[in-house]
């Protein structure tokens, strides 16, 4: 039996949730659709239940559905709340892909004012944080992103008795989005997955943004999607899709390329100067939010593992809080330059070292460079009783994943 999405452990989200209640601030969740935004708010009404929160003092709206399709501007939302709120106590307000509200953020704003509230909104898109929220609400607002499962909840939520292996390879292939995590029938996958790229790219982006060329932003996907991993800048991909009848300009390869990533469909990565210590202007990576989206785009075949594993790698590194960049020592590269607060790291990511001089010599390079003492490691799918070359710790990708190496 497939298991229940709401069962999915979500505990980093939920214990963020937890830690905000009952705060003088707004808890605003971003991410992907079809990530587990909108379960995550209904794990944390549960929890809120338990703690003695009655049903007189949830509103919970979710704009997707037609039960709330008159609600579409702050006045008809500002009505709706003050119609339901809970006169002698808290009232907790859950406004769920809020973004499709005009002005929303005049009538959370007056939530605030007027009522005893502890509200949370969930938005698919980075532009609900670019609005007039972010000025009117300035400082009394946390952002919390979401993203599809990492593969730690992935393994948590097996039903299978599968190894970890078989899973990740699962894990690499199909993605991490929840609904599939037990789903063995590779054309609902397909299909699934299909309905997720479709809404963001041409709800989220296209109709938002007023895109005519759907085209052009749809090869642009193709090329970043077949790309990650890879130095590319907006002028080397317009020149890379150009053709003779379709022209792409650099600044409009590079509108297109923000507003993948305010969709939570990309992630971009800079280069950071570790010598000069500042960052560079020209040439970044993007990665794909999603695995699965982009195999089920361009060919579960078409993968170079390295940097699929980078790309998984990648997100593991923001889920775990870090600030995550490119690192550039002369004209080496580092995969990844880490930091958090006071603690700094650096990465390298391979799919394997072994028997391979060559690779082992260009992996370890950069890290020889270096000036600085904080800890470096390389992370390959290598299983060997080797965990440290020359001070270099190297963690297998699986255990790194699950936290039995850290």
């Amino acid at each position: 039996m497939k298991k229940k999405l709401e069962t999915v452990p979500r505990p980093e989200y939920l214990s963020q949730l937890i830690d905000f209640s009952n705060q003088d601030i707004i808890k605003v969740v971003t991410g992907i659709r079809r990530s587990g935004k909108s379960t995550l708010l209904e794990l944390f009404v549960e929890h809120l239940k338990e703690q003695g929160v009655l049903d007189e003092q949830i509103i919970f709206v979710n704009f997707e559905s037609a039960r709330f399709e008159e609600i579409t501007n702050s006045k008809a939302l500002y009505k709706y709340v003050e119609s339901h709120i809970s006169p002698n106590c808290k009232t907790y307000i859950f406004l769920d892909e809020v973004q499709t509200v005009e002005n929303f953020e005049k009538a959370v704003d007056s939530f605030t004012v007027d009522f005893d509230t502890d509200i949370y909104l969930t938005g698919s898109n980075a532009y609900m944080l670019a609005s007039d929220l972010s000025t009117l609400l300035s400082g009394r607002y946390i952002e919390i992103k979401m993203y599809p499962l990492s593969f730690k909840e992935y393994m948590s939520a097996q039903t299978a008795n599968k190894s970890p292996e078989d899973c990740f390879y699962d894990y690499m292939k199909y993605g991490g989005f929840p609904f599939i995590t037990n789903e063995i029938d590779e054309r609902k996958i397909s299909m699934y997955l299909d309905g997720i790229y479709n809404t963001v790219i041409f709800k989220d982006i296209v109709q938002r943004n007023k895109i005519k060329d759907t085209a052009l932003i749809e090869k642009l996907i193709r090329f970043v999607f077949s790309s990650i991993g890879s130095l590319v800048s907006a002028t080397s991909i317009a020149k890379a899709i150009k053709d003779d009848k379709r022209g792409a300009n650099h600044e409009t390869i590079e509108n297109y390329l923000d507003m993948l990533c305010r969709a939570h469909i990309l992630s971009k990565a800079v280069r950071y100067d570790i010598k000069g210590k500042d960052y560079l202007k020209t040439l970044s990576k993007y990665y794909v939010t999603d695995l699965g989206l982009r195999n089920n785009l361009l060919g579960y075949r078409q993968v170079e593992l390295t940097h699929a594993l980078e790309n998984i790698i990648y997100f593991e590194l923001l889920r775990r809080g870090w600030q995550v960049d490119i690192g550039k020592i002369g004209d080496m590269e580092v995969d990844f330059m880490v930091r958090r607060k006071e603690d700094m790291r650096y990465y390298q990511v391979t799919w394997t070292v072994n028997n391979n001089p060559e690779t082992l010599e260009r992996e370890y390079r950069p890290f020889d460079a270096i000036p600085d003492h904080y800890e470096k490691i390389i992370i390959t799918m290598d299983k060997d009783f080797i965990n440290s070359i020359n001070g270099v710790k190297k963690l297998n990708a699986i255990d790194f994943l699950l936290d039995k190496q850290l």
